[in-house]
C-alpha cells in the first residue's frame, strides 16, 4: 500500500500510520473505511513506534486514537467499564504513571494508567445503573434518594468531562458510596496504546500482552532503561519488522532551544564542557533556557530538582525543608512527596490493589495536605490523577545526610510509603513533565568525570537527555550547589480540589488490624 500524506503528519509519521492501520485492519478494525468486525480469537502482535523527543509520537498516537473513535471503537478508561459484548471493539491508551497519563490528557488523549486497566473498580449494583445510562447503554434510572435534578447534574457533568466517578459525585454521591472495591481484570481487552514504554519491564509487558491482543508501544530509545534491563528497553527485543522509527524532529521547526540541546547530545564527539557552552549560548539567545547559579526553593515545591546521585537528592531536600522552616518532626501542608511503594503483607492484597488503583503506585508524585482522620493517615493530592484527593494510611520517611535510617514523622503500621519529593533522581523523573525543570549540572559533571557508559553511550549524555526533555517551557541549568530562599510560604492554594463529595478515602476497604486500623 502506498503511503498517504496526511495534512498534519510528516512522511515518516504517515508511513507509520499506514503500517499500524494495516495491523488494525487485520484485527478487524478498518480506520480508513470506518468499519468494524467482531474480534477474532487468537494471538495478535506487539509493534513499537520509536523516536526521540519532538519526533511526533504523541501526535501520531492522538491521530490514531481519534480515527479509532470515529470508526466506532469504544475508549476504555480506568473509571468504569460496561459488561463485555461480543461485538464491541475497544481501545485503551495507557501510561506507566498518573503524571505521564495526565500529560496525554492535557493534549486531548483519554489516557489512564496501566494499574487502572489491570485493576478495575467494582460498582454498587444500584449506582451501576446510573453508569450504564451515562455511557449510553441503559435507560434513565430511578434511584431511591436521588432526585431528578441530581441525575441531570450527573448527565451534564458527564457530557463535559466523560468521567463516571465525576458525574456520580456531581449527583451528590461519595466515592465510597458507589465504588465497593477493586478487582484484577479477568476478561481480555482489545487494542492497547502504551506511551512512555521505555519505562516498562518484562513483567509489565507480559501482563499487557495477556490483556491486549493488539498492542502498540510508543517510546523514546534515547531515554534511560529500567534499572534491571541493563540499558535495554522492551521494544529493543522486537524484530525490526515490528519497529516503526520516527526520525524527523518536528518541534525543532518552531525553534525550541530545549529540544535543540537534547538532540545535540547525539553528537559522539561532544564533551561535557562543550555541552555546557551550548547551554550558555542557548540561554543568551532564548529566555526558555536559563543558566542559574542556585537552585530555586520555590520551584522545588511543585517540580523537583533532577539529580543523579542519591546523596545530592538528600542534601537538597534538607536544604528545601530548612528554607521553608519545616519542623523536624512533622510536615508542612504543601510539601511534595514521592510514593516509594506499598508496605503491606501479601495477605492484604485487596488493600494493596485499592491503594494502587487510587494512584498511589511507586513513583507517584503527591502533595501533603495535612493529617488524616486517623493516627498515621495523611490527606494527599495525587498529581495527575483524575480524582486527586486521597486519604491514606501513610509511612512518610525523611532522609538525612549521613544517617543510615530515615526519620519518620508519620507512620501507620502499614500502608503507602513516601519519600520527600523536592528532589528526585533522573531515573524516577522519566515519564513526567513539568513546565519548569531545574537540572543539577554538578551531578552530570560527576557522571562525565567517572566515564560510565550505558548501552554504548556515555551515561552523562543519557542523563542529560532525559533531564532536559522533562521541561515543557523552561529549562534551568543549575551550576552550583546553592539554594535561593523562597519568596513565599508553602501553600496548597494552587491545587485543584475534587468535585464536591468526590474525595476518595483509601481506608474505606481497610482490613481489620491492617492498613486502615
Amino acid at each position: 500500500m502506498s503511503t498517504r500524506i496526511f495534512p498534519s503528519l510528516s512522511e515518516d509519521q504517515a508511513e507509520a500510520h499506514d503500517r499500524i492501520a494495516g495491523k488494525l485492519r487485520a484485527a478487524g478494525v478498518d480506520i480508513d473505511r470506518g468499519t468494524l468486525t467482531p474480534r477474532a480469537e487468537g494471538g495478535g502482535e506487539i509493534v513499537a513506534v520509536v523516536g526521540k523527543a519532538g519526533s511526533g509520537k504523541t501526535l501520531l498516537l492522538a491521530t490514531l486514537c481519534r480515527a479509532l473513535e470515529e470508526a466506532g471503537v469504544e475508549i476504555v478508561s480506568g473509571d468504569y467499564e460496561a459488561r463485555p459484548r461480543k461485538d464491541r471493539r475497544s481501545l485503551a491508551v495507557l501510561a506507566p504513571t498518573n503524571k505521564a497519563a495526565s500529560v496525554l490528557r492535557a493534549q486531548g488523549v483519554p489516557a489512564t494508567t496501566i494499574h487502572r486497566i489491570l485493576y478495575t473498580p467494582v460498582y454498587d449494583p444500584e449506582y451501576e445503573k446510573i453508569a450504564e445510562w451515562l455511557a449510553g447503554r441503559g435507560t434513565r434510572p430511578r434511584i431511591e434518594g436521588l432526585s431528578e435534578a441530581a441525575l441531570d447534574r450527573a448527565l451534564s457533568f458527564y457530557r463535559q468531562n466523560r468521567s463516571i466517578p465525576g458525574a456520580l459525585a456531581a449527583a451528590g454521591l461519595r466515592g465510597s458510596d458507589f465504588i465497593t472495591g477493586w478487582k484484577r481484570r479477568d476478561e481480555p481487552l482489545d487494542i492497547g496504546f502504551v506511551d512512555e514504554s521505555s519505562m516498562l519491564d518484562e513483567k509489565q509487558l507480559e501482563d499487557l500482552g495477556a490483556i491486549f491482543p493488539t498492542l502498540v508501544l510508543f517510546g523514546d530509545p534515547a531515554q534511560l532503561a529500567p534499572v534491571n534491563r541493563s540499558g535495554r528497553m522492551v521494544f529493543d527485543d522486537l524484530p525490526d519488522s515490528r519497529k516503526l522509527v520516527l526520525a524527523r524532529i518536528h518541534r525543532q521547526a518552531v525553534d525550541n532551544p530545549i529540544l535543540d540541546l537534547a538532540h545535540a547530545l547525539g553528537d559522539q564527539d561532544l564533551e561535557f564542557a562543550d555541552f555546557e557552552r551550548l547551554v550558555a549560548e542557548a540561554a543568551r539567545r532564548d529566555p526558555r533556557v536559563v543558566v542559574s547559579p542556585r537552585v530555586a526553593a520555590d520551584r522545588m515545591a511543585r517540580s523537583p530538582v533532577l539529580v543523579w546521585r542519591n546523596k545530592t537528592r538528600i542534601r537538597l531536600i534538607q536544604a528545601f525543608r530548612s528554607a521553608f522552616g519545616a519542623p523536624p518532626d512533622s510536615l508542612l501542608p504543601g510539601e511534595p512527596l514521592i510514593c516509594d511503594g506499598i508496605e503491606l503483607p501479601l495477605k492484604h492484597r485487596r488493600k494493596r490493589i485499592d491503594l494502587e488503583a487510587r494512584g498511589l503506585i511507586k513513583g507517584a508524585q503527591v502533595i501533603y495536605l495535612g493529617p488524616g482522620g486517623k493516627p498515621g493517615f495523611s490527606r494527599l493530592h495525587v498529581i495527575g490523577a483524575p480524582q486527586p484527593q486521597v486519604s491514606a494510611a501513610s509511612i512518610i520517611k525523611i532522609e538525612s545526610p549521613g544517617e543510615d535510617e530515615p526519620f519518620i514523622p508519620y507512620a501507620a503500621r502499614m500502608g503507602a510509603a513516601f519519600l520527600h519529593g523536592a528532589a528526585v533522581t533522573i531515573h524516577k523523573a522519566q515519564g513526567s513533565q513539568w513546565q519548569d525543570v531545574q537540572v543539577f549540572a554538578p551531578d552530570l559533571h560527576a557522571a562525565a568525570r567517572m566515564g560510565r557508559s550505558e548501552a554504548g553511550q556515555p551515561l552523562w549524555k543519557r542523563l542529560a537527555y532525559v533531564a532536559i526533555t522533562r521541561a515543557e517551557k523552561r529549562l534551568f541549568w543549575v551550576t552550583r550547589n546553592r539554594l535561593a530562599l523562597p519568596s513565599a510560604p508553602l501553600s496548597t492554594d494552587d491545587l485543584q480540589p475534587d468535585p464536591p463529595h468526590l474525595t476518595l478515602s483509601a481506608d474505606a476497604t481497610a482490613p481489620a488490624g491492617g492498613a486502615g486500623s
